[in-house]
């Protein structure tokens, strides 16, 4: 299931696509905002589709060497551990799992290369040699293996990440958040499913899509009340130097503050001072912090900070 920070991270690249674009309207940029985050669940069935098209690949190795004029008799007899490993059995024969791939368009017929590089990775993995030699396995073990696959190869492979770069150039920023989602939900399988499922995109789909949806449009709505909020805060710095992706994040940080209630000022401020050090400047996360913080408490000492719910009132916010 997708983060809140996920969230947040497309509607400020959304936000950020609108001021490029001024002429796209809200409505326009809502539909995109909703494609760039299904496209993170397109990522997760192609992540899911790997491990079966790689036991596809070993089976076509292992006939092709049967059918040897002088097959030996490794040949003859392969060890088929990884082939016969439940969770990629349960992949291959998930029927939602296929509907997806189907829906989606994976095929990696083109791509033999790829994966037969992959496999090769796999092969090198203490965990998967240990596997491979284990005179007996379980469910549990052969989880083990899958969740370290993805762990040790697919996360860090240049490779998938070039591949999915090139194939579908908006998706990068998706690779970690599909890949987890793939992690998360091969986590909470069992070996007495029939059929097993992908890992739902939302852990509460109206919430959340009313979460990412209203902060796109309220960010933008109140965009030069924001604004204001933000120039009258400053010191000793000039509105026109604070770059664009810090001034959307401190809108949308503002609009939290204001718009969303049950959401904590501490939890506002964390994920905006997070997303701005991969997404900002060097000093971006603490020049965010410093004022989004000002901005909060002037909010509460003026009794515009409304935030509702057990837990949510922090009285002793960053005193």
């Amino acid at each position: 299931m997708i983060s809140r920070r996920y969230l947040r991270i497309k509607v400020m690249q959304a936000l950020y696509a609108k001021q490029v674009n001024p002429e796209e309207d809200m409505i326009s940029g809502e539909k995109n905002l909703d494609k760039s985050i299904k496209n993170c669940e397109t990522l997760s069935y192609h992540f899911y589709s790997i491990l079966p098209e790689i036991k596809r690949y070993l089976e076509n190795k292992f006939d092709d060497r049967k059918n040897k004029i002088f097959p030996t008799q490794e040949d003859l007899n392969p060890n088929t551990r990884f082939i016969d490993n439940k969770v990629i059995v349960q992949m291959e024969e998930s029927s939602q799992l296929n509907r997806a791939w189907k829906a989606v368009g994976v095929d990696w017929s083109q791509h033999k290369e790829l994966i037969a590089t992959l496999f090769s990775q796999i092969e090198q993995l203490p965990e998967y040699q240990a596997y491979m030699a284990s005179t007996s396995t379980n469910y549990k073990e052969d989880k083990e293996l899958v969740l370290t696959i993805i762990e040790k190869i697919f996360a860090v492979s240049e490779l998938l990440h070039w591949f999915f770069e090139e194939k579908f150039v908006h998706w990068f920023d998706d690779y970690n958040d599909a890949l987890l989602q793939v992690y998360q939900g091969i986590t909470f399988w069992k070996s007495s499913q029939e059929q097993v499922v992908a890992s739902p995109l939302f852990k509460d789909e109206a919430e959340d899509v009313a979460f990412y949806k209203n902060l796109y449009r309220k960010t933008i709505n109140n965009s030069e009340i924001y604004h204001k909020m933000i120039e009258e805060n400053l010191k000793n710095w000039e509105i026109d130097r604070i770059i664009e992706t810090d001034m959307i994040l401190m809108k949308m940080a503002v609009c939290e503050l204001l718009e969303f209630p049950s959401i904590p000022t501490k939890v506002t401020i964390n994920e905006y001072i997070e997303i701005a050090k991969g997404y900002g400047s060097e000093k971006s996360g603490t020049f965010i912090n410093g004022m989004v913080d000002k901005i909060a408490k002037e909010l509460r000492e003026t009794g515009r900070l409304n935030k509702q719910g057990r837990g949510l009132i922090d009285r002793n916010f960053n005193n």
